[in-house]
């Protein structure tokens, strides 16, 4: 018994003594790392002291404390930052769909402010504002070296008010000035139409109304068609959309597919990663899918764009967007504020990272510039732009083989192709997505 017990015992001695001569160097690596640390915290300190009893003017210790953790955060990536006990309920507004301000969404690039997207109907997107623009000067005043959220700040002011914004635009040789009234921006995250026989979900932005939104919109247009065996397709419009809720681009995407994987998040630690699948059911039964993005379409944008992509459950036209790709998680801090914090990447099923590469379309469309109006241009008669035919023509035989209601479905046919060659010249990105749709339709086998 004393021969085990011993034996027990000085297989535990040599155990320590094996553990301690591999671990001590760890230990000490360690020890000097805190250490480190320490002497960085006590530099922290003595600058902090010395700003506060020397420098010209009196600082508040608060506003040091917050530059400092603006600083810290603010260094490390554009998404990162502090946001006050305001910025962080002023957030919680905006995903809720109703906000006070101009209608962008900025990031920002060398020092500037980036336009990553105006958004619908709002008072940047009114006044001519594009995705890609950057802001130079508010009133006049530089934004060069501001901090992203104080840039925001000194565009934010009361309803109604005049801010004027400095525009540098690629291909424009010189900055320009644009004037924007201040307003309160209502969000509608889906509109839906119905062009020909394709429903057009227009989907502005990933907040918490949006999948409830494109449901209803949805479902509207199919009433209008008389239900969705007279549907040919679906357009899922998400050009300068921003993002938003991670949550709601899974939903989105969930919607128009059976299974497999939507998205994944990788973080630095190996396993601390999360995947999100799809649930069984299709909103639209398998029909066709178009989805159109641009430089404009972003974060919870491309998750969509991805994974319908990856999934070859839509086709992708446009141009490629933006390439934000991150993950942010907002930690809830003392005081009520928060720190938003990149802690991941996005992946599509296929392994993709979409940070700084963003999706690439299918098919490449760019939106031509709006024609220049022509003055009296518009007054011109219908005869003098109408291509001629047959029928002109003096003592044409008429066609009298058509039965009146192949007479009335030919009007009606003719009558989507005028609305087809208009909506051309309104929106030729869109035009064209709604094309593919007609053509997939065409060669698609009869259901029985």
């Amino acid at each position: 018994m004393k021969k085990f017990v011993m034996a027990a015992l000085g297989g535990t001695v040599a155990g320590v003594v094996l553990t301690t001569q591999i671990a001590g160097p760890l230990i000490a690596q360690e020890a000097s790392s805190d250490t480190s640390v320490y002497e960085q915290l006590d530099l922290f300190g003595d600058i902090f002291e010395r700003i506060r009893s020397q420098y010209v003017e009196e600082v508040s210790t608060e506003d040091l404390v917050t530059a400092a953790i603006n600083g810290m955060l603010t260094s490390l990536d554009p998404h990162s930052g502090y946001l006050s006990a305001k910025d962080f309920d002023d957030m919680r507004v905006q995903t809720r769909g109703e906000f006070g301000g101009l209608g962008i969404e900025v990031t920002q690039e060398e020092g500037f402010i980036k336009v990553i997207s105006p958004m619908d109907g709002t008072p940047a997107d009114k006044a001519g504002i594009l995705a890609g623009d950057f802001i130079t000067h508010v009133d006049g005043e530089s934004v060069l070296g501001l901090l992203l959220d104080d840039a925001v700040e000194k565009m934010r002011g009361p309803i109604g008010s005049e801010i004027i914004i400095t525009i540098v635009r690629e291909g424009t040789p010189e900055p320009f000035d644009v004037s924007i009234i201040r307003d309160t921006i209502k969000l509608t995250a889906v509109r839906g139409r119905v062009v020909d026989n394709t429903v057009v979900l227009r989907i502005t932005t990933f907040n918490d109304q949006t999948t409830s939104g494109m449901v209803e919109a949805l479902n509207t247009a199919i009433e209008e068609l008389g239900g969705i065996e007279n549907m040919d397709g679906v357009v899922l419009d998400l050009r300068n959309n921003p993002g938003g809720l991670l949550n709601e681009a899974i939903s989105v995407s969930d919607a128009f597919l059976e299974k497999g994987e939507i998205v994944s998040t990788r973080g630095r630690q190996a396993g601390s990663g999360e995947r999100y699948n799809a649930q069984p059911g299709d909103l639209v039964a398998g029909k066709p899918i178009v989805m159109l993005i641009n430089g404009g379409s972003a974060s919870a944008s491309e998750i969509v764009a991805g994974a319908l992509q990856d999934h070859r459950r839509a086709i992708v036209v446009g141009t490629k967007s933006f390439g934000k790709g991150s993950v942010q998680t907002l930690i809830p801090l003392r005081g009520d504020g928060a720190m938003r914090l990149t802690t991941a990447r996005y992946y599509t099923p296929s392994g993709r990272s979409i940070q700084a590469l963003g999706i690439s379309p299918d098919i490449v469309v760019n939106q031509p510039p709006p024609a220049p109006v022509v003055e009296g241009e518009e007054d011109a008669p219908a005869s003098a732009v109408r291509n001629r035919s047959e029928a002109d023509l003096r003592g044409a035989i008429t066609n009298d083989s058509m039965t009146d209601e192949e007479k009335r479905l030919y009007e009606e046919e003719l009558a989507r192709a005028e609305e087809s060659a208009k909506l051309r010249d309104e929106d030729y990105q869109l035009a064209y997505a709604v094309d593919i749709i007609k053509g997939l339709t065409a060669i698609a086998p009869e259901q029985p």
